[in-house]
């Protein structure tokens, strides 16, 4: 199966698919890739009804992860040709994308952890792995185009999830 990256951003301004890659202004600051985790973890939080711990249901959360994730790996692709370089740091759009991933099934880490115990931990744990980039990670940056920038930080994500829920498992069966 070839993993071609989708051209209908190539019809778009250098201005505008830049933009959107960098999320804005974003992308222009010290250390991109965290305050493009931090705006997607703020994004992930407006899926939550906090008063009432409400959630999407899982079709819906998985169909706006899919529709994110396609449209960083055609923008996040797309910017990388226009910059003539490969994964560049200033293109954030990439972890945004990611970051709901990190708390797939986050209803059952509530307890024992607070709901901003939550966030904390997978945005810290996304952090280290997306940096890190542990188990293999930083092979997945070698497939082309836009899928080498998102599908490391894909990874880095479910590797925080499982991370986030294999401790909150141990916490549970500890105490």
């Amino acid at each position: 199966m070839k993993m071609s990256q989708p051209i209908w951003p190539r019809t778009w301004p250098t201005s505008v698919v830049l933009a959107c890659a960098r999320l804005g202004p974003l992308g222009r600051l010290p250390a991109p890739g965290t305050w493009g985790s931090a705006a997607g973890l703020l994004y992930f939080m407006g899926f939550l009804d906090l008063e009432t711990e409400y959630h999407l249901n899982p079709l819906g959360y998985a169909l706006l992860c899919v529709a994110g994730l396609y449209f960083a790996v055609a923008l996040c692709g797309e910017a990388e040709l226009r910059l003539g370089k490969k994964d560049p740091g200033e293109v954030n759009l990439d972890e945004f994308a990611v970051m709901p991933l990190c708390f797939l099934g986050w209803p059952w880490l509530l307890h024992p952890l607070p709901l901003w115990g939550v966030m904390l931990a997978g945005f810290a744990l996304f952090r280290l792995f997306d940096i890190t980039k542990p188990l293999g990670i930083n092979k997945l940056q070698d497939l082309p185009g836009g899928w080498g920038v998102v599908i490391d930080d894909v990874a880095a994500a479910l590797a925080a999830c499982a991370t986030l829920h294999l401790a909150v498992c141990a916490w549970r069966n500890w105490l």
